[in-house]
């Protein structure tokens, strides 16, 4: 099988687009974006670092974004009560 060249930076924009327009009709359709929200728990850099790639990306899509960062003494109490619904 031959080797074949894969642009990634290419394919990436294209997705890009694409996520874009569908954002973009779903903010047409219900008057909201759609949206990420990230928990960060801690501080480790990495984590920092992928978070900040994911925020900024949203942003291009047109995607909203939330960060709620926690400290890493927190409960497992208070974590949840940040990704768990109210009843």
């Amino acid at each position: 099988m031959p080797a074949q060249l894969i642009d990634g930076k290419s394919l990436a924009e294209t997705l890009r687009q694409q996520v874009g327009s569908r954002a973009a009709h779903f903010l047409s359709l219900h008057g909201r974006a759609p949206g990420l929200t990230v928990v960060l728990v801690g501080n480790n850099p990495a984590s920092e670092v992928y978070v900040r790639h994911k925020v900024a990306a949203c942003e291009k899509a047109g995607i909203a974004s939330q960060l709620i960062r926690l400290d890493a003494s927190c409960s497992s109490e208070t974590l949840l009560e940040q990704i768990e619904p109210p009843e």
